[in-house]
């Protein structure tokens, strides 16, 4: 699965995890997205996608869950 949105492209982050004794090591951050059916909202015909989308954007609505 990969772990980028289709619809806002957000994909993983690099970032530092700091110690107590402000030792810096360098590791990921991932989105939360989920393989999910949907249809955009700006979408005029309805075609239904296939795709890992964050939840930041289903939150925001800019897609609609197809069951």
């Amino acid at each position: 699965m990969s772990r980028m949105c289709f619809v806002c492209g957000k994909k993983p982050q690099v970032a530092n995890l700091v110690s107590k004794a402000n030792n810096r090591v360098k590791r990921w951050v991932y989105p939360n997205v989920h393989m999910m059916r949907f249809v955009l909202a700006d979408d005029c015909r309805k075609k239904v996608h296939r795709s890992s989308v964050c939840t930041k954007c289903v939150k925001a609505e800019k897609v609609t869950k197809v069951l």
